[in-house]
């Protein structure tokens, strides 16, 4: 579960049209998401509250043995006023899902329709943010957050400071007295010229010096195809080869890779990657596909996520090292539902439990084989576009997440909303130790207003 901190923070890149996709170290973002998600240890509670467009808090109290906690605060100098912040509004998918499909190139609209649907009732006036570009506004943005840990009196920040629409600086740091110098500090200057994006990294921990890249072609950065292979200009075309091909794999490849070197310890490194993902508009199956390599440490790694359905999503992952032929792989999933989370204990909703009328049951269309080998829909002929974002926005109401590795080690996690709270249940459960097979569980409880 996103924390409501980068709920807001996320909030605060969308509002300013900053494409956090466009970035190398974002590469694997979808595969981890659904793999190496985190579990909850002990009880934690989170209370969060978005006091003022420019101004959140957030107070976290937990325990594991000892009691422990933390204080937040978040300033952004552009007002953050198209999200929902209460927790009984919030969209489930904007802290909870894993899956994330790209949007196009200088644009946040897309990715906002998936991460964080809209609310807004069918037929009511949508914000008048939406007429606004972000770019236009983007410039001079500034957000300020600073974290306090306890009782460890940890302190870290992060200061994110927009000085041009397609050029950012970020800078965080961490204080703590077991730390060297007492502390460490990191710098990103991150550029975004859509088609690609660089970074720039300093750290004070071991003078490191980095810098990575990322570019990107086919897809929506052909600037003779269409924005959307669904709109107008395809559907006249659907008969054309050429436009039946981009129906059938509509999706952005994108290649970039990452050098860094310590000044103090006299180490570099290095790696290289690439990705396919579909894009919004892609008629058929959404998929996305990496493979990054290390060669100065011999390490492959594979990783391919699918959306087989908007309520389920499976990744897998294989890693390989051709130095000592060892191998390792996981695979997780997540599995949206519409019921109650344990719902016998929360009391029954008779209109949850109804069974809907045969003749509102919609028929189900058997795709053709040729289709399914293209991993795409029948035609249809002219018609409606294909959303962004599924047609009921909050039809859901929790998701159970699991993934299991070579070692036999499995987690389980399931998240959702009762009442005004949303929780995270999870646990650890070690399959090669059957005497205590459970090595972990956890329940974490956040509410925002």
């Amino acid at each position: 579960m996103r924390e409501f901190m980068q709920y807001i923070t996320n909030a605060f890149y969308g509002a300013t049209g900053w494409n956090d996709d466009n970035t190398y170290k974002d590469l694997n973002a979808t595969a981890k998401g659904l793999i190496d998600f985190p579990l909850p240890r002990g009880l934690r509670l989170n209370l969060s509250s978005l006091a003022t467009p420019h101004f959140a808090t957030s107070y976290q109290l937990g325990t594991i043995g000892v009691v422990d906690g933390s204080i937040s605060y978040l300033h952004s100098t552009i007002p953050l006023t198209n999200i929902a912040a209460q927790s009984d509004r919030i969209p489930l998918s904007a802290l909870l899902r894993s899956y994330r499909r790209l949007h196009g190139l200088g644009s946040r609209d897309g990715q906002w329709c998936w991460e964080a649907e809209d609310t807004t009732p069918a037929g009511a006036a949508q914000p008048a943010a939406s007429t606004t570009s972000p770019s236009a506004t983007s410039a001079g943005s500034t957000l300020l957050y600073g974290r306090l840990y306890l009782p460890q009196s940890l302190l870290e920040a992060l200061v994110v400071r927009r000085l041009t629409p397609e050029l950012q600086v970020q800078l965080s740091a961490v204080s703590e007295r077991s730390l060297r110098n007492g502390g460490t500090i990191l710098g990103l200057m991150q550029y975004d010229r859509g088609k690609y994006g660089i970074e720039g990294l300093f750290s004070t921990d071991g003078g490191l010096l980095g810098f990575r890249g990322l570019y990107n072609f086919g897809g929506d950065t052909s600037p003779s195809s269409p924005g959307s292979p669904t709109g107008p200009a395809s559907s006249e075309n659907s008969g054309n080869g050429q436009s039946s091909e981009k129906e059938r794999i509509y999706g952005r490849f994108s290649a970039g890779g990452e050098v860094y070197y310590g000044t103090l310890n006299k180490s570099g490194g290095m790696s290289l990657g690439g990705r396919f993902a579909t894009l919004p508009a892609h008629r058929g199956t959404p998929l996305t596909a990496t493979l990054t390599i290390n060669p100065l440490m011999g390490n492959i790694n594979a990783t391919y996520a699918v959306l087989a359905k908007d309520y389920c999503a499976l990744a897998t992952r294989m890693e390989f090292n051709v130095y000592s032929y060892e191998s390792e792989w996981a695979v997780g999933m997540e599995l949206w539902s519409n019921r109650r989370p344990a719902g016998f204990l929360l009391g029954a909703d008779p209109r949850n439990q109804e069974v809907v009328p045969e003749p509102e049951v919609p028929k189900i269309k058997e795709r053709s084989f040729q289709a399914k080998l293209e991993w795409r829909l029948d035609d249809e002929g002219p018609g409606p576009s294909v959303p962004n974002a599924p047609e009921n926005c909050e039809e859901y109401r929790g998701v159970l997440k699991a993934r299991m590795d070579q070692n036999l080690r499995i987690g389980l996690l399931w998240e959702g909303r009762a009442k005004s709270l949303i929780f995270s249940l999870g646990t650890g459960i070690d399959l090669r130790k059957l005497d205590e097979p459970f090595r972990s569980l956890g329940l974490e409880i956040q509410y925002s207003s």
